[in-house]
């Protein structure tokens, strides 16, 4: 029932533990990333909510990047952060639609009237999509009954499946999303034009950071637009669906979360499915382009590796006169086959993704004791080519991240045979003890360095373009991710994957309680070592511990202090004495249960898979 918190075993921890220094760095990691936001703020926000900055529409440093600069702060908030955080960013949120909503294009028609309709991109790829929905994402970790979200969220999820007749981005029948550009006003189903990549040059100079001059120095935009157009002039082929719109199914499976209607999941079972099955078709290669009968490479002669950003996707770049390999194989099907697992408990989702490194490592070279990767597949001569395919631009890539990515969603030991043994990876095999003492040590420097750069900024609102400011938001929480809740993000299109979540009752709010901390010390496919500290010596805390970011995970049973307490559940609330903490080998199921967004006081129910 609404408002009492699931019933869920107890632990209590009564061994007095003198404060580790993870623990205390943990804490301060917290405090000062909050501190630095509210600065961040302060220095680049109005009192609408508006970014300081020259707005403009594109994918170079156009909405995606302007609302992109605080990608990480919901995360934050939903790893203990301050209120303040989540606060200034929905101030941000708000103010980003109305002022790009604001903006008007002549050289393009799809921010003729605004960049948004509906409060959704009117049209863009889901590379620079994802990367602007990442914060709004993550929202509902901390903020899963906001009825403004829950609506927000179905009514984005259904863009895709076709409940807005203006936007009929998807196919029923083949199972396609029908272009590579789609949104709220539907799929573009022409050649783009480099205007519609690019937008309407703006008077000023600015750091353009797809130049090679970078942040080095100030160029005039109106003299150095005709070689940002030349940056996109082989992007222009839309039609058909595109490997990178997988990163679609993220809103259906956050929609599923919020409001648990089956439609949701259907939906992404079903799109990711038609994706299975032409990975199949293709031998185990992920396609990049799908013609619009559904076949893999209908539009190109069978030729499925075409497609703007696909395995052939070698172009010459006239901003930067020279060629590019832009192949982004993995920037929509990690995320959308993974949410595809999530909704599933279907190992077979990650068999898709091993499968494809498989296919790259087995064209591995070894040149002067390094080990290279190929990084494309088509014509080596370039996309414009239609020779026969061939594996080709080997460099060091090994694409680690990815590989990191598999072996947490599978736990196969055999999945962690390619990834080398340092940092992260060497602590959780117990290789390299005082490896969260030194990464939370180099985030807070790190912290120190941003907020260094904000106050020598001497750049102005009308000399900042969108993307300018997103190296200096200071908030660092890849090794608190990592480290407090056993998880991992690569790639720009985010979802939690992780062991481990948690809940402070005392404040009805996502997030270590305060003075509470947490260290996942080790993970196996069916067990988990988490340790949790009080280092308040006065008071007690309660942290209730979540299994998986969404409860997808089943805690069986704890041993702790010798003792195992029977769990059977995704929730278990844990009651620290001041000044105390202890080490908790956790039992799991993993993939046991149905992912939800609900916080433990209003969840009645949890459902395991059928």
């Amino acid at each position: 029932m609404a408002g009492a918190i699931f019933a869920q075993p107890a632990l209590v921890v009564n061994t007095p533990i003198s404060p580790p220094e993870w623990a205390l760095l943990e804490r301060e990691l917290l405090r000062y990333n909050s501190e630095a936001c509210e600065r961040f703020a302060q220095r680049y926000l109005d009192a609408r909510g508006y970014l300081l900055h020259t707005p403009r529409w594109g994918t170079l440093d156009g909405p995606d990047d302007a609302i992109e600069t605080f990608w990480n702060w919901t995360l934050l908030h939903a790893l203990g952060g301050s209120d303040s955080v989540l606060e200034l960013y929905k101030k941000a949120q708000e103010g980003h639609w109305r002022q790009y909503g604001e903006l008007r294009t002549k050289l393009t028609e799809l921010a003729a009237n605004g960049a948004y309709y509906k409060e959704f991109i009117t049209q863009s790829d889901w590379f620079h999509t994802g990367e602007g929905m990442r914060a709004f994402m993550l929202l509902g970790l901390s903020e899963p009954n906001d009825s403004l979200y829950r609506r927000r969220m179905a009514r984005f999820a259904g863009l895709y499946m076709n409940e807005d007749p203006e936007a009929p981005n998807y196919d029923p029948v083949h199972k396609i999303i029908r272009s590579l550009w789609n949104g709220s006003k539907g799929p573009m189903m022409r050649k783009a034009t480099v205007y519609d990549w690019v937008g309407d040059p703006v008077p000023g100079s600015f750091h353009l950071l797809h130049n090679p001059a970078g942040r080095s120095k100030l160029l005039d935009l109106m003299t150095h637009y005709p070689k940002m157009l030349a940056h996109c002039n082989e992007y222009l082929d839309s039609v058909g669906d595109s490997f990178l719109n997988l990163a679609a199914t993220g809103l259906a499976l956050n929609a599923f979360m919020l409001t648990h209607e089956s439609k949701y999941r259907d939906w992404v079972l079903e799109y990711a499915g038609a994706w299975r099955e032409r990975t199949a078709a293709c031998g185990g290669m992920i396609p990049s382009t799908v013609g619009l009968d559904g076949k893999p490479g209908s539009l190109y002669n069978g030729q499925w590796w075409k497609g703007t950003y696909g395995w052939n996707f070698t172009i010459y770049d006239g901003e930067i006169e020279r060629i590019a390999h832009r192949n982004y194989f993995h920037a929509g099907a990690w995320p959308g086959f993974g949410n595809a697992l999530l909704l599933s408990g279907d190992q077979g989702w990650v068999d898709l993704l091993r499968r494809q490194m498989d296919l790259i490592y087995a064209r591995k070279k070894v040149e002067n004791g390094r080990l290279l990767l190929p990084q494309m597949y088509g014509d080596p001569r370039g996309y414009r080519y239609n020779g026969p395919p061939q594996w080709y631009h080997y460099t060091d890539n090994l694409f680690v991240d990815r590989l990191i990515e598999i072996y947490l969603r599978s736990m196969d030991r055999r999945d962690l045979e390619r990834i080398p043994k340092t940092g992260w990876i060497a602590f959780l095999e117990g290789r390299d003890p005082d490896y969260p003492v030194r990464a939370l040590r180099e985030e807070l420097a790190t912290v120190r360095r941003k907020m260094e750069a904000i106050e020598n900024d001497t750049t102005t609102p009308d000399t900042r373009l969108a993307d300018y400011l997103l190296d200096l938001n200071p908030a660092r929480t890849d090794e608190l991710v990592k480290l407090t809740l056993g998880g991992f993000f690569a790639g720009r299109i985010w979802i939690l994957h992780s062991r481990f979540r948690y809940f402070d009752p005392a404040r009805r709010r996502a997030g270590l309680p305060p003075e509470v901390g947490a260290l996942v010390e080790k993970l196996a496919a069916d067990s988990a070592t988490l340790t949790l500290v009080n280092l308040n010596p006065i008071e007690p805390r309660t942290v209730i511990v979540q299994a998986g970011g969404y409860g997808e995970h089943q805690f069986e049973s704890a041993e702790i202090a010798g003792r195992s307490v029977s769990i059977a559940g995704p929730l278990v609330s844990v009651h620290l004495k001041p000044g105390c903490g202890a080490r908790i080998l956790f039992r799991m199921t993993r993939y046991k249960n149905l992912p939800t967004l609900a916080h433990p006081w209003d969840r009645a129910w949890y459902g395991q898979r059928q």
